[in-house]
């Protein structure tokens, strides 16, 4: 009861304030605020509409991002019971408005974590079990799913060393927030580890350690892009895939990428912001072109018929093919909030180059560890570390070839998610 006082009535509240305000300055915030607002509205709809006796799996992302891991799981479960329904919570618009799935029966935003709104949320919906990806998880949901006999599983769950719910004071809330799971299935044994030291002496929940199914899910997507999955990464063009790019991956290496653009005369980029404003796109279309290199959007050119020395990706969804266009990665999020998907780029055989903040991936850490993988501080790390590559056709195929291991050394996490989100 002592930590579902404290949340009621002094963490929630502050982030929902926080959440106000932060409205009035930010877009994407304000859309996914409003969003949570017509939740409940749309949960009676869909319930509405299918007055049936069906089993509903509600699974619930962060972000898009996230979703890459329940894509496959989502689509395993329908495979074995392929009259039941799912539902799909997203926290952030980046989810909710690019993700299109026919295994999706309904959308919704993740409503408000305030105990009466989860309340009425669950009665109408009546999950069979409620099933998280990776870290997102909000207190009162599990606390009153715990209640109603609702089982809620985290999978794909990541705890890095460093992690803040070690620390004394918070590692007692998380405790009683991780042991209301009825189950929780980890991506490595090393995060086992650290989810015993904070579930210290607590029977519940069932733990086992499961992988990540983003790793199936990238395979399927590569081999559904058959044409360039057959050529050689030193066949395809000289070029370098800059991805989910961030403003402050943008201050430190774009001075970098010129440079090796000025030394390496047939080198050319695709440059993908995370968020693809035209704003950004206006200003980077401006830069390089002051610097005398020619520039054109993806949109009005069809990857593999590129002739400008400077692509811009102006849509949300390309990546993942455009990476079997190029032979070197660069991944943003490292010099802010954290890196995006790297495996993408890794089962397209890419050498991947990141910023530092990568603690957030396991997929990041197996790359390094693999010599698939490369932390940079500065752009000057970066430059010498393609160049490296260009001119080393062994230690190229090396890194290339670490990359893609990486993807299938490591896949048949879904199934197993799957087999024990059923049995479990």
């Amino acid at each position: 009861m002592f930590w579902m006082l404290i949340y009621n009535l002094m963490i929630l509240p502050t982030l929902f304030l926080f959440g106000i305000i932060t409205c009035l300055f930010n877009k994407k915030i304000r859309e996914g605020f409003f969003g949570r607002l017509n939740t409940y509205t749309q949960l009676k709809v869909f319930m509405n509409k299918n007055e049936t006796e069906n089993d509903i799996y509600w699974f619930h992302a962060a972000s898009l991002g996230e979703y890459e891991q329940i894509k496959p799981v989502l689509a395993g479960l329908k495979e074995i019971e392929p009259s039941s329904k799912s539902i799909v919570s997203f926290f952030s618009p980046s989810g909710y408005n690019h993700v299109n799935d026919q295994n999706i029966d309904c959308k919704i935003y993740l409503p408000f974590d305030f105990f009466w709104i989860i309340n009425r949320c669950l009665k109408i919906v009546k999950p069979k079990k409620i099933i998280l990806a990776a870290y997102d998880v909000w207190p009162n949901l599990i606390w009153r799913a715990e209640y109603m006999g609702v089982p809620t599983t985290l999978f794909a769950a990541r705890f890095s060393n460093n992690t803040s719910k070690l620390l004394p004071f918070i590692k007692d809330f998380y405790k009683r927030v991780y042991s209301s799971f009825y189950a929780i299935y980890t991506i490595s044994n090393s995060d086992n580890n650290l989810l015993q030291l904070i579930l210290k002496n607590s029977i519940n929940p069932i733990i086992r350690v499961l992988g990540n199914p983003r790793y199936d899910e990238v395979k399927i997507k590569a081999d559904n892009f058959t044409v360039e999955r057959t050529k050689s990464v030193l066949q395809r063009p000289k070029t370098l895939l800059l991805g989910s790019m961030h403003k402050e991956d943008e201050n430190i290496i774009l001075e970098s990428i010129v440079s090796l653009m000025n030394e390496i005369n047939d080198l050319s980029i695709i440059w993908a912001y995370h968020e693809p404003k035209d704003q950004y796109l206006d200003q980077a279309s401006t830069f390089f072109k002051s610097k005398n290199f020619s520039v054109e959007r993806i949109s009005k050119t069809k990857p593999n018929k590129l002739n400008a020395r400077v692509c811009l990706v102006d849509t949300i969804g390309q990546l993942a093919q455009l990476y079997w266009y190029g032979q070197i990665a660069y991944i943003g999020g490292g010099f802010s909030t954290g890196i995006h998907n790297v495996m993408e780029p890794a089962i397209a055989r890419l050498p991947i180059y990141f910023g530092p903040r990568y603690n957030n991936s396991h997929e990041a850490e197996e790359l390094i560890k693999n010599g698939g993988g490369f932390q940079i501080d500065s752009g000057t790390d970066l430059f010498l570390g393609i160049k490296k590559l260009f001119n080393d056709e062994t230690t190229f195929i090396k890194a290339s070839y670490a990359s893609t291991n990486v993807v299938h050394r490591n896949l048949g996490s879904a199934t197993r998610v799957v087999r024990n989100i059923i049995h479990d």
